[in-house]
């Protein structure tokens, strides 16, 4: 079996530029095939085309954020595959995303009342600007003549955080549909949970790495309390809609912070909550004495 998986993500046809093509291929031709099953000269038809081009792109976003993590979980002939096509996976994302502002273009330009009154948002248009800003720049780096015009250092600062951008917008839009707006179908509870698990594995990876340093060293309360707090995240991230209210109402109390909500995106990060209380237990889970005592020493030498 193993020698078949490893026959399996060698073969040339699954890695490199030959994997992007046969994904953008099939992807283009299936946005092809569903412009034919309807009028596309009504903006019902182009609004469905911009969901449906996001639906194929968000799967590649999910693989990219997670291809640095599932090596070190599960090593292996597949993860390291997959950790090996990280950058065709990313633009098998660009290519899909390529669709979408195609079909946003359209809508804007040719349906300017209908995208104003039923589509328009000004904070959905800002996260989509910003995400699409970090797209351009992040696939012009990716490849060589590119990627010289900055420093290794700026390259990694681009690419993490346009990763973790690109990411958290299909998943907050998930999260909501699930929390907030009511009647999910099946692909919003796919896809949120997809994106939960992704990052949750980056987490883990972290977390994973943190033990090894201080391996026999956590004392027992403080792998309790990580547990625990590990177990709240969990139970929080599939219960958003009874928090949600309550945790927006306490956020945006402040006028500064009810001004934000309009064009500050994902503020105030409701659905990332739960992922940063994960963050948090899996710190307190790996936590050592000795971290509380070089921070003190590296400030005392400051």
């Amino acid at each position: 079996m193993s020698d078949l998986i490893q026959t399996f993500t060698r073969h040339p046809l699954l890695n490199a530029w030959r994997l992007f093509w046969i994904v953008a291929i099939p992807m283009s031709l299936a946005m092809i095939w569903e412009m034919t099953q309807l009028d596309m000269s009504t903006p019902q038809a182009v609004s469905h085309m911009i969901g449906y081009s996001v639906r194929w792109s968000i799967p590649f976003i999910y693989l990219v954020m997670a291809a640095s993590a599932m090596p070190k979980l599960f090593p292996g002939d597949v993860t390291r595959w997959w950790g090996r096509n990280r950058k065709y996976f990313g633009l098998c994302f660009a290519a899909a995303m390529a669709w979408q502002a195609a079909f946003i273009f359209i809508i804007s330009n040719n349906f300017r009342d209908y995208y104003f009154e039923e589509v328009y948002v000004l904070r959905d248009e800002i996260e989509g600007s910003v995400g699409y800003i970090f797209l351009v720049f992040m696939v012009l780096t990716s490849f060589q003549f590119g990627r010289k015009l900055i420093s290794h250092a700026q390259w990694k600062v681009l690419h993490t955080l346009g990763i973790h951008f690109l990411w958290a917008y299909p998943f907050a839009v998930y999260w909501w549909n699930l929390y907030y707006y009511g009647d999910p179908r099946w692909f919003d509870y796919l896809l949120y949970w997809a994106g939960f698990f992704v990052f949750a594995a980056r987490i883990a990876a972290w977390g994973q790495k943190r033990s090894k340093q201080h391996v026999d060293t956590t004392s027992m309360p403080n792998k309790i309390l990580g547990s625990l707090t590990i177990a709240i995240a969990l139970i929080m991230s599939a219960s958003g809609g009874y928090w949600q209210d309550p945790l927006t109402t306490f956020m945006t109390q402040p006028a500064w912070s009810e001004a934000l909500v309009l064009w500050l995106p994902f503020w105030p990060f409701e659905p990332f909550f739960p992922l940063a209380i994960l963050a948090f237990g899996t710190w307190l889970f790996s936590y050592h004495p000795h971290e509380l005592k070089k921070a003190i020493l590296a400030d005392t030498q400051i």
